[in-house]
């Protein structure tokens, strides 16, 4: 198959492997240094957990024209850059895009892209891979082979055989899920709040663990974002965490300073831009709901007063 990943950091560099590995034709769209490095290198990954590195020569292109033709597009973007890529992936002919990442936006981008210059069948999805990149090379942390949590919008994914088809020969596991709008919604409750402790303290995680806190905050916080969308008839999904987060704060704040206390968190990787647009976007679901969010707003006047 003929495959296109547009995108070359973390989670674009690990899919662009296992679909090397899985015999296909795999370009991926870079640019500047990271296009420099994927010519001259290929795809060098150093996959933490395994303790091995793997190298996969690639196709690189820097733009997408209208008539390049791929079987499958996968879009590996942050939700802050979903905006400007959108117009070019309408203009090109290719009809099957997955757009993988945190997402706020799942419907309307799925009306741009089928009003674009060719008919477009969309799927969202959530690679499960975390990671950081040095010196041209991914540090990428995975459980097993790597999986993303996949669907369709209101309706089954209708190429999933060219998926299935994509993957058939690697390790790798897609899970289906039958409401991935809500379930994109979800993982941004529990991305946002500790993004924003994260921040706040520079990624130093040995700070983190010693903030009380904000750590109090943060799982309070997840669990009032859990409740707004909920009030907004939202499903709570997977099935279990919006309660075990509820029911059992104390828990989880120790779960995450156990976390955070490990050498693998140091891997953790985000952005001031990325977590403005997710936190923004929700803001308007939090507006809508009448549930009182004072933990989340707490987090958030801070973090307002920092970058000010």
């Amino acid at each position: 198959m003929n495959i296109l990943v547009f995108g070359a950091g973390v989670q674009g560099s690990y899919l662009a492997h296992v679909l090397v590995q899985g015999g296909h034709d795999v370009t991926v769209l870079a640019r500047g240094k990271r296009a420099e490095e994927l010519e001259e290198k290929g795809v060098v990954i150093r996959h933490y957990v395994q303790r091995k590195t793997t190298f996969d020569p690639v196709r690189v292109i820097r733009t997408l024209e209208p008539g390049d033709l791929y079987d499958l597009i996968f879009v590996m973007m942050k939700y802050s850059d979903f905006g400007a890529v959108l117009p070019i992936l309408a203009n090109n002919e290719s009809r099957n895009i997955i757009l993988v990442g945190n997402n706020m936006d799942t419907y309307s981008m799925q009306d741009y892209l089928k009003a674009g210059r060719s008919p477009k069948q969309v799927a969202f999805g959530f690679q499960t891979t975390a990671g950081t990149r040095v010196d041209g090379q991914v540090i990428c942390i995975r459980g097993g082979h790597g999986q993303m949590v996949i669907g369709g919008l209101n309706s089954p994914i209708p190429f999933r055989s060219l998926l299935e088809q994509a993957f058939k020969r690697t390790k790798y596991k897609l899970n289906y899920h039958n409401q991935i709008d809500a379930w994109l919604k979800n993982h941004m409750v529990l991305v946002v709040p500790m993004t924003m402790v994260i921040l706040f303290h520079g990624f130093q995680m040995k700070q983190v663990v010693r903030d009380d806190k904000r750590l109090r905050q943060l799982v309070a916080a997840m669990g009032e974002g859990f409740h707004v969308l909920d009030s907004l008839g939202y499903p709570l999904t997977p099935v279990g965490q919006a309660s075990w987060i509820i029911r059992y704060p104390r828990l989880v704040r120790w779960a995450l300073k156990l976390f955070f206390s490990l050498p693998i968190s140091r891997l953790i990787d985000g952005t001031d831009v990325e977590l403005n647009a997710l936190n923004y976007t929700f803001a308007e679901l939090r507006t809508s709901s009448n549930v009182p969010t004072p933990n989340w707003d707490a987090l958030e006047a801070e973090r307002r007063i920092i970058q000010s």
